[in-house]
């Protein structure tokens, strides 16, 4: 693993001239910050040695470097799931590439569900927590290069980065939550019982992403952001047929107000 992410870095880096600061991982139909991103230089995908492809609609397949917020970026526009038939160590590489890259920072997106009978359709969340019922991808051998065999998860999600998006948003009118994450496999939307399981455990959104990432992103020391698109409700009484379109749709129409969020936060990091 250590070596394919050291292969696969090198070529990043022979490619492009832009070196990092910040990473981001954009979610289902969430691709769109990416047009707000300057001095573009792109890498698709396929051509990257020993990256998956993404093969989920909405996920384009792009590795975007350039400059948002006044920062070097590194977007990855379009991420990959364990639904898709990839192991954990393949659905969190682009992670470990990042940090070797030389990101400080990894912020990450997703639409989910809400499960929060106070959150509504098109409402934004700021992940505080998260509940893993995915396998998680540490699980095999330690690389020490990496981090520990055992990794700290008191403060998954950095408390200074929260409380930056939260004050950006108030002084932006953007109207936000904060909760917990509950992350499974898919790729099947959820029961209505599911749902309330998920409440029940303590769960305020459900997605099929963004834990592994994250656990990854701590296991080697990195500060993550996260938020999520509610695109849709799990609340009992509210609880309608779901498609991966609209879905898209919904993340399409409140990306504006994420990319304002975390346009101010790489200007202010």
């Amino acid at each position: 693993m250590l070596e394919r992410v050291k292969e696969t870095t090198a070529y990043i880096k022979s490619k492009v001239t832009i070196e990092p600061e910040v990473g981001i991982i954009l979610g289902t139909g969430l691709g769109g910050l990416t047009k707000d991103i300057d001095n573009q230089e792109i890498l698709e995908y396929g051509d990257i040695p020993n990256f998956p492809i993404s093969t989920v609609e909405g996920h384009q397949g792009r590795l975007i470097f350039g400059t948002l917020g006044g920062k070097k970026v590194v977007a990855m526009q379009g991420r990959f799931h364990f639904y898709e038939g990839y192991d954990m160590k393949e659905v969190t590489f682009p992670v470990r590439v990042m940090k070797h890259l030389g990101v400080k920072n990894l912020f990450v997106s997703n639409a989910s569900g809400g499960v929060n009978p106070d959150f509504e359709i098109g409402d934004l969340m700021i992940i505080n927590d998260h509940i893993n019922l995915l396998p998680n991808p540490l699980i095999g051998p330690n690389i020490k290069e990496f981090g520990p065999r055992f990794p700290d998860m008191s403060q998954t999600y950095d408390h200074k980065l929260i409380a930056l998006a939260q004050d950006i948003a108030k002084k932006n009118d953007i109207k936000t939550q904060t909760g917990c994450y509950v992350g499974t496999t898919g790729p099947t939307f959820e029961t209505p019982k599911e749902y309330q399981y998920f409440r029940i455990i303590g769960g305020d959104t459900v997605g099929m992403s963004t834990v592994p990432e994250v656990i990854v992103a701590r296991h080697m020391g990195l500060p993550v952001f996260a938020i999520s698109i509610i695109t849709d409700l799990g609340v009992p009484g509210k609880i309608v047929e779901v498609t991966h379109e609209e879905v898209q749709r919904i993340g399409m129409q409140a990306e504006k107000k994420m990319t304002l969020i975390m346009e101010e936060m790489l200007q202010k990091l």
